[in-house]
């Protein structure tokens, strides 16, 4: 009988250890491809390979949750905007950003990765808190490479190269 006993506990043990493993993972929604509406994000989510947006007007992707991560994985998020101002391209008006993070607390962009050639901002932070930003390069945005609005939010090891115009040249981070 104690050895039965002995057995049972052992392999309930082992079944809890087993359900605790996978209840604790979750896997990151994945991003790569054409993005033609705004993508709304809600969890974490990952590059796993080049984005190309094609909207106009309106951000390409969206963080609408706190807490979140995404993770650029070294892959790049391309707007429509013309290669060498990153500006004109198109007679869109509106707020078309690579990434937009409004009214959020604790977001995470994780780089290596590149946001580039939006005709506006490349990442804008805007009544967010605690959001980080590390290893991100912003480039050709034909404003800011990441405009910030809130408070406590860090950015770190960015790169922000030819942002901005003759007309709005706030530039860089």
């Amino acid at each position: 009988m104690m050895n039965r006993l002995n057995t049972l506990t052992c392999s309930t043990s082992v079944l809890i250890a087993s359900f605790g493993i996978c209840a604790g993972t979750a896997q990151a929604a994945k991003i790569s491809g054409t993005i033609s509406a705004t993508l709304t994000i809600n969890e974490d989510s990952q590059l796993v390979g080049d984005v190309t947006c094609t909207v106009t007007g309106v951000p390409c992707l969206d963080i609408a949750a706190s807490n979140i991560v995404l993770d650029l994985n070294g892959f790049s998020i391309t707007g429509l905007a013309d290669p060498q101002t990153g500006c004109a391209g198109s007679n869109a008006a509106g707020a078309e950003q690579g990434i937009r993070i409004l009214n959020q607390t604790g977001v995470v962009i994780r780089g290596p990765g590149i946001v580039q050639r939006f005709r506006v901002h490349g990442i804008i932070i805007n009544a967010s808190t605690a959001t980080t930003v590390t290893g991100v390069t912003t480039s050709t945005n034909c404003q800011a490479g990441i405009l910030v609005a809130g408070e406590s939010n860090v950015l770190e090891n960015n790169i922000s190269i030819a942002n901005g115009n003759l007309s709005a040249p706030c530039g860089g981070i």
